[in-house]
């Protein structure tokens, strides 16, 4: 039922009872309003919504920080609003073992991960770390660290992880991850072996003057070892690492640097697709992080893809047409353009995929018009009629417009049937017919 009409019959009392089922409401007819919430619950809720508004814009870092430790049990909430915080400009650090504290930390309009968040490393081991730095102070470096905090609570595994994530990264700025790795059994040795010497009343002279007891490097009794130099590890395997220990790519993340030629040609974000109510193709820049072939009954091969961008994650089913097209396109942590509809069947979303191009090889065709131009009736209905002639086949490359009045310019993205087949031979139909057109590459657009 819905109410069309109320008038005012003086003040009652009301109350918000609590029901099993809906609110319900005995209206003066004895016909029952559902969910009907009285006016005090309303209240409430616009006054916790106005304090929370309020927080956002006057303490955004603190806002989303507080907001990502009270969701930071749901992986695909953190990460959407890990993109939030970057189109607020609010950057996401990994952990840092002298900054990080057990949960998200706001530290100089940033936000740092909180030690908790890392795999490996249990509760008793963060106690035993920041407790140490609040007796000790700021850690000097591996072996400072490894010396301080007790390594049986702190085990391999766990400082391993810590390395891995990013979170002694501070410590020596010379020095890469992998090279503490490498130096990382030594230090323990050490470590250990000065814990022993304590335990039997055994120490330094430097101990005994109260200096550092392993500050490395030069001029210290007792240094720590260190392994010989090597080089760091790949991009690509440090990123993988820290997506592994966090669940998130966080010093980088492989489409950070497209997201804004992203959202030109693929305005649909996989965090938004629950969201999504159109019908008909969409298209989405992802990282494509996991494929899982499979044979149908009549021996055909298709696959269901586990995909990623900045907001959030989503499952993708490739049938077996479309996986006969595009399979050599399909390979783990490549970036991808891809095309399909949305299946809502089965109470669960899911990609249906139907075309997918490697990022480095997606062209779009930039059409430039000074704004008299872009506002002439004419000129947009022979722009329209060139870009028809263009469609046929698979109409998959994006067309967007430029218009410029000399000082500023904003981009236009038309829609999806405007999409063409070849951007070089459209832009030299648009060319002939007095347009300024140039067939690009995504990757090397300046925005």
């Amino acid at each position: 039922m819905k109410i069309i009409g109320r008038r005012v019959v003086g003040w009652e009392a009301v109350y918000d009872i609590g029901l099993a089922a809906d609110h319900n409401f005995l209206l003066a007819n004895g016909v029952i309003a559902a969910n009907c919430f009285n006016k005090s619950h309303s209240t409430a809720y616009g006054y916790v919504t106005y304090q929370t508004a309020f927080l956002k814009a006057n303490f955004p870092v603190e806002y989303m920080a507080a907001l990502l430790t009270s969701n930071s049990g749901d992986q695909d909430k953190v990460q959407r609003y890990i993109a939030t915080c970057l189109s607020m400009g609010i950057e996401v650090l990994p952990p840092d073992v002298n900054r990080s504290r057990i949960d998200f930390t706001p530290v100089d309009e940033k936000i740092l991960f909180g030690l908790s968040a890392v795999r490996n490393v249990g509760q008793g081991a963060i106690e035993a770390i920041l407790a140490a730095r609040e007796a000790g102070g700021a850690f000097q470096s591996l072996a400072d660290f490894c010396d301080r905090v007790d390594s049986r609570v702190l085990n391999r595994r766990a400082l391993e992880a810590l390395i891995n994530c990013g979170a002694m990264d501070a410590l020596h700025p010379q020095r890469n991850r992998h090279q503490l790795l490498v130096d990382l059994p030594l230090v323990l040795d050490w470590a250990q072996g000065r814990a022993k010497d304590r335990a039997i009343g055994q120490v330094n002279l430097f101990d005994l003057m109260g200096g550092s007891t392993s500050h490395e490097p030069t001029g210290s009794y007792d240094p720590a070892p260190t392994a010989a130099p090597v080089p760091d590890l790949p991009e690509s395997e440090k990123l993988r690492q820290e997506k592994e220990l966090l669940g998130f790519y966080v010093s980088n993340h492989p489409l950070k640097d497209v997201r804004r030629p992203a959202a030109m040609i693929a305005p649909i974000s996989l965090g938004d697709l629950e969201h999504y109510s159109g019908e008909g193709m969409i298209s989405a820049i992802v990282l494509l992080t996991e494929l899982k072939p499979i044979t149908t009954k009549k021996g055909d091969q298709m696959a269901i893809a586990q995909l990623e961008d900045l907001t959030g994650q989503a499952e993708a089913v490739i049938f077996p047409k479309a996986y006969e097209r595009i399979h050599e396109h399909l390979q783990p942590d490549h970036r991808l353009l891809v095309w399909g509809s949305l299946d809502h069947r089965e109470e669960r979303l899911q990609l249906v995929i139907e075309d997918a191009e490697p990022l480095e090889e997606v062209k779009l065709v930039m059409v430039q018009l000074p704004v008299e131009k872009a506002s002439d009736i004419q000129a947009q209905n022979r722009l329209s009629e060139i870009l028809k002639q263009q469609v046929g086949g698979l109409p998959k490359v994006p067309v967007v417009v430029k218009v410029t009045d000399g000082r500023h310019h904003q981009y236009v993205r038309l829609g999806a049937q405007f999409r063409v087949e070849d951007a070089d031979r459209t832009r030299r139909a648009l060319s002939s017919a007095g347009f300024e057109a140039e067939a690009s590459e995504l990757l090397s657009l300046k925005l």
